[in-house]
């Protein structure tokens, strides 16, 4: 193990970072989106987060139980501990204020949190065997892509401007550059605890979207347009794994 592979391992994950940012894309493109139109595209944004935390927790259903569901549980606290800090607290995000403000600030403190599980399995996939580090990176910068939408269409609902969908796309991928180093080096410590960044990430995850992003769609559109969301949502990360 040297300084060049160390950077390499660094740069794949800088790699699966900026990949993020592609999901925000076509926000360039789209202009003057109405209210209901918001409202569906933050249940799909709900829809496509379920789908990335069922991945997760298959991916560890193998693994150490009993840190799966930890993390599961440790998720859900930190959703509910992070909202009630910044309960009737004044905030702003951008061009964002209010409300809608402490709602983006949860929303992407929890996508950024769950990346770190994601740099954790980047470099200790690299401190396996080196082809495996690649297809993972691979897999991850692939899987980063709708997220990034996900991201975007929350944080478009909440009164967001394309080029911050674009920054804070990229910057929850953050911690996958920051974790995929040390976990490299440290890769027999670091490995064990994939369960729980895992579970950690995907119960973070639906727990936002049953407390925050259902009930606040259910203002714009009816129940249905929000299944259907939703749905879509699901299904299009079943197929985009399938393809991957």
């Amino acid at each position: 193990m040297n300084k060049m592979e160390t950077f390499i391992v660094f740069l794949y994950a800088l790699f699966t970072d900026f990949a993020t940012g592609i999901g925000s894309l076509p926000f360039f493109f789209i202009k003057d989106i109405n209210k209901k139109v918001l409202g569906f595209f933050e249940a799909l944004s709900g829809g496509l987060m379920i789908g990335a935390s069922f991945n997760l927790l298959f991916s560890a259903l193998n693994l150490n139980i009993f840190l799966l569901v930890l993390g599961i549980i440790s998720g859900i606290l930190l959703v509910i501990a992070t909202n009630n800090y910044l309960n009737n607290k004044e905030l702003v995000l951008g061009n964002i204020r209010g409300l809608s403000a402490r709602r983006a600030i949860v929303f992407l403190f929890i996508m950024t949190a769950h990346s770190f599980a994601e740099g954790v399995a980047i470099g200790v996939s690299f401190g396996g065997k080196e082809n495996l580090g690649i297809l993972t990176s691979i897999a991850i910068a692939v899987h980063n892509i709708p997220e990034g939408l996900a991201i975007s269409l929350y944080l478009i609902s909440q009164g967001a401007n394309p080029l911050s969908c674009l920054f804070w796309s990229i910057f929850s991928s953050f911690p996958q550059p920051v974790m995929a180093v040390p976990s490299y080096i440290l890769v027999e410590v670091f490995n064990p605890f994939l369960p729980f960044g895992f579970g950690f990430a995907a119960g973070a995850m639906i727990y936002l979207v049953l407390w925050d992003i259902i009930p606040n769609s259910l203002n714009s559109i009816s129940r249905q347009n929000l299944s259907v969301g939703i749905m879509l949502g699901i299904i299009f990360m079943i197929i985009f794994y399938k393809m991957i």
